[in-house]
C-alpha cells in the first residue's frame, strides 16, 4: 500500500486529494494520488491532459469514464490508461464518497495545479457549484493548461479569453526580474540559507525586519515577511513553498501587499555556487498598483538595491553555514 504523504481539501470541488507519490520522489516518473469524494463542476467536464498519460484505478465504489464518446463503467479494482492528448470525463456512479487512485505520466506540474486548486478553495476563489471564478480561472488556464483543459473551445481560444480577463481586471503588466550571482560557499550551504526563511533578517538586512515561520522549509510549509527598500513604504506578504529540490531549487507563492511566485536556482561551480532569482510579482497593494505606471522604474531600482543587499550578506553567512556543517561532521 502506497504511503500518504499529505492531504488537500477542497470542498467546492467535492473531494480531498491524498498525494502519494511525488515527481520529487520518482525521478518526475510519475505522480500518484487517491481522490476521495464525489467529483463536482469542472472536474466533471471533458478535459484533456496535453502530455501525460493518466491511469484510473476504482479503489471503491465505481466510475464512469467517456474516452471518445465510448464509455466505460468500472467497478472495484478494475483500472483504465487514457492517452495523452484525449478528451475524457470522469464521473462517479452509485451512491457515497468511492475512492478512485490517480497516476500520471510524467509527473509534470500536477502537484503544483493540485496545490493551485487547494488554496483557491481555501480562498473562496471557487464557486459552491465547483467552478473557479472567472480571474482564478483564467491564471489557472495559463498556469496550469498543460496539466489539464477543458477539451473545448480550443486551448489558444481559452488562453485568449483568459490574457483578456487578467487584462481587465488587472490592467498593470507584473514586474519580472531575473537576478544571477556567484557565491564563494557549497551549494548547500546556500541552499540552507535561502530555504530557512527565518534567517533572512539575519543576512537579508537591512531589507527583511521580520519572518514568522510556521516550521522547517518543507512544501507546503508557509511564512510571514515583514521587508522595507529604498522607497519609503513598509510591505507584508505570506509565501508558501511550492516546489523544494534540495540543494538545487526552491520556489515559493507570494500574497499579501506584493503577489507572484519567486524561484531560487543553485547550480555548483569551481569556486562555490551560482544563484539565480527569478521574481515574477503584482504589486496588490493600492497605493502601488495606482503608482505602477508612473514609477516603474523607481520600483525596479528599489528591487536592485534590496538584491545588492542580497549580495553582501549571502556570502558571508553561507560560507558560515558551510563551516558549521563541517564541523558537524
Amino acid at each position: 500500500m502506497a504511503n500518504l504523504q499529505e492531504v488537500l481539501e477542497m470542498e467546492q470541488l467535492g473531494i480531498r486529494v491524498e498525494i502519494l507519490r511525488t515527481g520529487a520522489e520518482t525521478g518526475g516518473e510519475l505522480f500518484e494520488m487517491d481522490v476521495i469524494g464525489r467529483p463536482a463542476g469542472f472536474f466533471k467536464q471533458r478535459h484533456v491532459h496535453t502530455t501525460q498519460v493518466e491511469r484510473i484505478e476504482v479503489v471503491s465504489g465505481a466510475m464512469k469514464v467517456a474516452i471518445d464518446g465510448e464509455e466505460h463503467v468500472l467497478g472495484e479494482g478494475q483500472s483504465i490508461e487514457i492517452p495523452p492528448g484525449t478528451p475524457h470525463t470522469q464521473v462517479p456512479l452509485g451512491d457515497g464518497p468511492g475512492r478512485i487512485r490517480i497516476q500520471v505520466r510524467p509527473a509534470d506540474r500536477t502537484e503544483a495545479f493540485l496545490r493551485d486548486l487547494a488554496r483557491l478553495c481555501r480562498g473562496g476563489k471557487v464557486t459552491r457549484s465547483g467552478f473557479p471564478k472567472p480571474l482564478a480561472a483564467a491564471e489557472l488556464i495559463l498556469e496550469h493548461a498543460e496539466a489539464g483543459h477543458a477539451s473545448s473551445p480550443p486551448l489558444r481560444v481559452q488562453r485568449a479569453i483568459a490574457n483578456l480577463i487578467l487584462g481587465v481586471a488587472r490592467p498593470y503588466r507584473p514586474y519580472v526580474f531575473v537576478d544571477e550571482w556567484d557565491v564563494a560557499a557549497p551549494a548547500r550551504a546556500v541552499f540552507e540559507a535561502l530555504a530557512d526563511a527565518n534567517s533572512y533578517p539575519v543576512w537579508w538586512r537591512p531589507v527583511y525586519l521580520d519572518v514568522e515561520c510556521d516550521g522547517p522549509p518543507v512544501v507546503g510549509a508557509e511564512s510571514r515577511q515583514h521587508f522595507k527598500g529604498r522607497l519609503p513604504y513598509h510591505l507584508r506578504t505570506r509565501s508558501v513553498i511550492t516546489a523544494l529540490d534540495t540543494p538545487r531549487s526552491i520556489s515559493a507563492d507570494v500574497e499579501g501587499d506584493l503577489r507572484g511566485r519567486g524561484t531560487w536556482t543553485l547550480t555548483p561551480t569551481a569556486t562555490g555556487t551560482h544563484v539565480r532569482f527569478d521574481w515574477q510579482v503584482h504589486a496588490d497593494r493600492r497605493l502601488l498598483r495606482i503608482l505602477t505606471p508612473v514609477l516603474r522604474p523607481a520600483l525596479r531600482w528599489n528591487h536592485n538595491w534590496a538584491i545588492a543587499r542580497a549580495m553582501e550578506g549571502l556570502e558571508p553567512y553561507a560560507q558560515r553555514q558551510a563551516e558549521r556543517l563541517l564541523t558537524a561532521v
